[in-house]
């Protein structure tokens, strides 16, 4: 099936759009690779005051306005309502290998997505985050920042939080890609062993997802088993369950309220 997008992911009369602006990116941690990168403003963002960070991985793909995600649009109306506080979107693409002749050859989203070490945190704390301070006054507050990604950016998103949550308190993974990181999905029993970390974490998992009626590499039984192990370990954790398979329909549906859940008791600062 197929879920209608609300209203809070359609420009509204009266809501003007924000503000983005892009660079690229080459990367120390990740040698040889760049990537874009683009920074959204909703409207009545100061540049002088202090905002919280919404860091969305497969970047444009998350930002283009008339795909399924909407980030941007959706920023624009939840900012500009007052639903949630004031919030810039870091929209980051995954990094590729110019010179590389193969076009599968080019890409190594999968290499910096689905690994379970610090590199990728690392690349936005200290190759991303530098730039977007340069143009915006960002608070410390990790109740202020998130990192939110979908499939194999989900269980990016998660692993950046887990490694980094002193920086990023909130945390979303729509359809995450938990199956087919090299090794297995470490976090049922990382969750379970390691001290509860302060961290918010929505996340989404599809009834029809890849292998949904496997015994191996089931992305939906892998996001169930990580979703419980949160719930057992005193999380505060939400799992939103949806019909369909491995498409984003439902996420971008979902992003509205995924926002308000994870910042649903922030004061207005």
């Amino acid at each position: 099936m197929r879920y209608a997008h609300g209203p809070d992911s359609s420009p509204r009369p009266g809501t003007p759009a924000g503000r983005t602006a892009s660079f690229d990116l080459a990367s120390t941690v990740f040698p040889g690779t760049t990537r874009r990168v683009w920074i959204h403003a909703p409207p009545g963002i100061d540049a002088a005051h202090q905002v919280g960070v919404a860091v969305f991985l497969d970047g444009w793909w998350y930002l283009d306005p008339d795909g399924e995600i909407r980030g941007g649009v959706v920023l624009d109306n939840l900012v500009r309502s007052g639903q949630i506080p004031p919030i810039i979107g870091v929209f980051v693409d995954p990094g590729v290998f110019p010179d590389a002749g193969d076009p599968e050859a080019r890409k190594n989203r999968n290499a910096e997505y689905d690994a379970a070490d610090d590199r990728l945190a690392r690349l936005l704390l200290d190759e991303v985050v530098p730039e977007v301070r340069r143009r915006h006054a960002l608070s410390d507050d990790p109740a202020r920042w998130a990192v939110i990604g979908g499939s194999s950016g989900g269980n990016a998103a998660f692993t950046v939080a887990w490694h980094r949550p002193e920086q990023f308190g909130r945390v979303t993974g729509f359809l995450s890609s938990f199956a087919q990181m090299p090794g297995g999905n470490p976090y049922p029993e990382l969750i379970a062993d390691t001290p509860r970390k302060p961290l918010r974490v929505l996340l989404q998992a599809g009834h029809r997802d890849l292998g949904w009626n496997e015994p191996e590499h089931n992305w939906f039984a892998e996001n169930l088993r990580t979703a419980a192990a949160l719930a057992e370990a005193g999380y505060d954790a939400r799992l939103v369950l949806g019909d369909g398979g491995h498409d984003p329909n439902h996420a971008g549906v979902l992003l509205p309220d995924a926002l308000r859940w994870l910042w649903r008791d922030a004061r207005v600062w």
